[in-house]
């Protein structure tokens, strides 16, 4: 199984979930200013190498939720326009 289909076996039932409404505001969701920022440092200071193991660890889990958040959004943009591929 390629990890493509894994993830869309996995975020396909859970985008069925979203009516209309839950799915553009799906869409519409903006990550918050100062997470942004801080996803933004640690970019740099990952570029640099110059993280901690701590900030290297939560560097991870933001890319992590920050992919999970995208493939969402793509799902809910497929819900709202099935013709999108």
């Amino acid at each position: 199984m390629s990890p493509e289909y894994g993830l869309d076996s996995l975020f396909e039932p859970l985008s069925r979930c979203l009516d209309a409404e839950s799915a553009r505001r799906v869409v519409e969701l903006q990550v918050a200013q100062p997470v942004q920022e801080r996803i933004e440092m640690l970019a740099m200071g990952a570029n640099e190498g110059t993280l901690t193991e701590t900030e290297r660890l939560e560097c991870e889990a933001l890319i992590n939720a920050s992919d999970f958040i995208s493939i969402l959004k793509l799902k809910a943009r497929r819900h709202l326009n099935p013709e999108i591929q």
